[in-house]
Order: structure tokens, then sequence, then C-alpha cells
């Protein structure tokens, strides 16, 4: 069994870190889910092996999600009981997610991880990236032709599932106005852990699932998520830190800098639409997938799976990969502040004839 070493913490490497997780921190107060998408690649980037960047990224999500879910429950988004409920599944996820992971860290060493992680992200990405891009252009459309502007509508599956009725299994969701059966709810848990466990974040599946099978409205699932995250994250640090690989330097240093972007990504939501939630998470989701996607083959060659490429042709790889990565971080930064000023720009202008008019009054 492959020892896995801890990468060591300079203090540009410790700044990176920091900032990394306030945009990382922003993501996750806007769409929910959790920013792991650009934080456990921004650590493989400086270093760590996957297991390692995806134990430590489990370790910060949990404060910084409490943190999160309190903020949005002020605004009333939080539906707190099926956040619960999908939690407590989806922490069987994690355990057997985090097995499947220390068995590969075992069998193949720390670059079997780094494969693992990042083929998981790129699939992940291309299929819930792609879909909802298409989501949000739809949206886009109807909110141009001016329908449909602040309601997202409800998927035929979303409406199904609301129409079963299987006796001692019914839950009421306050965010979707309606009940559903608590069987839909297993799986739905179940996935969002395992993938929190491959790749540090769940949202990728929970958040979707709650918009187009239960029927929930997006800013409510993204901060219905939070709670969900905090469950996922509480307990996936004492699965992977009984492992001995959280590295408690890098969730500390990065949860400095998201604690604070959380916050600020939180209070965007206030002014967006539905349809500019999706936009974000499109946006990020598309680009990190290019940017995993450059590094796959120098851990195939590693692992002796294809002919191993020249030294300099992995360097190159990876130098593009880490370009794009930078470009999904100034991405998600400016995609949420873009948002958030555009908001409060409106909001400021839509009350400007109400103040004028007092103006002219008196």
């Amino acid at each position: 069994m492959e020892l896995i070493n801890f990468i060591e913490i300079t203090p540009v490497n410790a700044i990176l870190l920091i900032l990394v997780g306030f945009v990382g921190g922003m993501v996750s107060g806007f769409i929910g889910s959790g920013g792991a998408f650009v934080l456990t690649p921004a650590m493989m980037a400086l270093g760590a092996p996957g297991i390692v960047a995806v134990a430590s990224n489990i370790c910060h999500k949990f404060p910084k999600a409490l943190v999160g879910a309190v903020k949005r429950n002020k605004y009333g988004q939080v539906d707190v009981k099926l956040g619960l409920v999908l939690g407590l599944f989806a922490e069987v996820g994690v355990l057997v997610g985090k097995n499947v992971m220390t068995h590969i860290k075992n069998t193949f060493g720390a670059v079997g991880t780094d494969l693992y992680v990042s083929t998981v992200f790129v699939v992940t990405l291309a299929i819930v990236g792609g879909f909802v891009l298409k989501d949000y252009r739809k949206l886009k459309a109807l909110d141009d032709a001016g329908e449909g502007e602040e309601v997202t509508p409800i998927t035929q599956l979303a409406r199904w599932v609301q129409s079963v009725k299987i006796p001692g299994t019914m839950i009421y969701s306050r965010a979707a106005q309606a009940e559903f059966s608590i069987l839909f709810l297993v799986p739905i848990g179940f996935a969002t852990g395992f993938l929190a466990s491959a790749i540090a974040v769940g949202g990728f599946i929970g958040v979707p699932a709650m918009i187009y099978i239960l029927g929930l409205p997006a800013v409510m699932a993204s901060a219905t998520e939070l709670v969900i995250a905090f469950i996922m994250g509480l307990g996936g640090t004492i699965f992977y830190g009984l492992e001995g690989v959280v590295d408690i330097r890098l969730a500390m240093l990065i949860l400095l800098g998201s604690l604070f972007g959380v916050q600020l990504g939180a209070i965007g939501t206030t002014y967006v639409k539905d349809y500019q939630v999706k936009f974000t998470m499109a946006v990020i989701m598309l680009t990190v997938l290019f940017s995993r996607f450059f590094y796959i083959p120098g851990y195939l060659g590693k692992l002796g799976i294809m002919a191993p490429l020249p030294e300099s042709t992995v360097q190159v790889l990876k130098w593009i990969g880490d370009g794009v990565l930078a470009l999904a971080l100034i991405l998600g930064a400016y995609t949420v502040l873009s948002a958030l000023f555009q908001g409060i720009h409106e909001h400021k202008k839509r009350h400007q004839p109400h103040t004028d008019a007092v103006g002219v009054a008196e």
C-alpha cells in the first residue's frame, strides 16, 4: 500500500488556496453545490493527490455549508426537513463511496485516485453541465418573451413523482409545496453522497434532482443542498479522517477564504432569477470539464494503461489544464459578481421613480 504524502504549503500556495476558497465560497453560496468542482481540481493542480483533495475539501465544506444554509434560511429559501432527510441517505452514499476510493488508493496508489477523481469529474460535468445549459437556454427564451419570468416550469417527471401516493412513506416539502414518497429520496440522497465521496461535491446530482425530479424552484433547491452538504461534510470528514488522508491545512486555508465568499454568493441569490443560477452552474461546470480532461493522458501513462507520454508533453498538458482551471475560477467570480451587481442596480432602478415622486411632492 502506497503512503500518501501531503504537499508543502508555501506562502504562495497559501495565498492561492485562500483566493480559490473565496471564489469557491461565492459559487457555493450562489448555486448551493459546495463549490468543490473548482476547489478539488485547484488542490490537485497544486500537487495534492486526488484522495487528499477530496477528503480535505469535504472537511472544509461542512462549516461553510452551515454558514450558507443559515444565511439563506433567513431569506426563506431552505427546506430544512427535506434537507435533513436527503442528508441522511446521502451519508450512506458517502460511506460506500469512501470505501471505493480507499480501495483504489490501496490498489493503484495516489495516481489511481487522481485518475478516478478526474474521470468522474469529466463524465459528470459533461452530462449535468450540458443538461443545465440546455435548460438555461429554454428558460432564458421564455423570460425574453415575457413568459415565466420568476417561475421555473415543473417537469412532467416531477408532476408524476408528486402524484405517486404510497401510504406510510409520504413527506411534505415546503419548497415544492407538495408531497412525495420518501422512497424517491433514497436513490437521490445515496447518489448525491456517493458522488460527494468521489469529487467532494454532490450538488451536481442533488440540485438538478430536486429541480427536475422533485419540482423545487432552482433557488430553493440550491439553498436546501447546503443542508445536505453540511451533513455529508461532517460524516465524510470522520470517514476519510480515519483513513489519514484529511489535510487540515488545506481545509483551513480554503475555509478562511470561502467563509467570506459564501455569504456574498448567498446575498446574490436574492437579486437573480432561476435561469441565471442555472447559467452560472453550466458555465463553470463545462469549463472545469476541459481543465480535468488535459490531466487524464498523463495519469493513464503513469499507470501503464497507455504508452507513457514524453515528460515535456505531460507538462504542456498540465499547463493547459491549469490555465483552463484559472479561467473557470475567473468565470465563476465574474458570473456571481455580475449577477449580484446587476441585480442591485435593477433593484435601485425599480425603486428610483418612487423616491423621485416623494421628492417632487415635498
